[in-house]
């Protein structure tokens, strides 16, 4: 079943839902690949509202927003083309959000000339982007608040 959704800029307005629907997604769904301890590390890393209000300012950020105008995914990307952070509500999983999303930031990407994608994509969400055609660069261990996460460093090239 697909959800009715509008995908929008983001909104400084929007940081303490952006930052709810972060930490409940990583806490909740995360949580098939990563420890308890590894996800209430990752987590707290949403904490700070100041980093994702800076990120609304310099990063091009989407969110879907459904019927009742609830923001069910969110997506940034910055303008040398990493994509930072791709999130589906975890009560929202499935229905296509982020597959909308990530179309969405590929033909923002192409309009800016960007010739390809980076991101640095967790255990999870690693089979989806590579259905979207991004290919596994290396496997890495990266730095969450205090502990160390498997993930890995995945690109596309965008074909213009």
């Amino acid at each position: 079943m697909k959800t009715n959704f509008t995908i929008r800029t983001a909104r400084q307005s929007d940081s303490v839902e952006l930052r709810d629907l972060y930490k409940n997604t990583v806490l909740i769904i995360n949580r098939r690949d990563y420890s308890q301890e590894e996800v209430e590390d990752w987590a707290s890393c949403g904490n700070d509202l100041s980093k994702i209000e800076k990120m609304i300012e310099t990063h091009y950020f989407i969110v879907a927003v459904d019927q009742q105008l609830q923001i069910v995914g969110f997506s940034s990307i910055t303008s040398q083309g990493y994509l930072h952070s791709m999130f589906v509500h975890k009560d929202f999983q499935g229905k296509g959000i982020a597959t909308t999303l990530l179309k969405e930031i590929e033909r923002y990407a192409i309009e800016q000339g960007m010739e390809r994608i980076t991101s640095e994509v967790s255990l999870t969400a690693r089979p989806f982007f590579e259905r979207q055609g991004y290919t596994v660069e290396k496997e890495q261990k990266r730095q969450a608040n205090k502990l160390s996460l498997t993930n890995f460093w995945m690109q596309k090239t965008l074909n213009a």
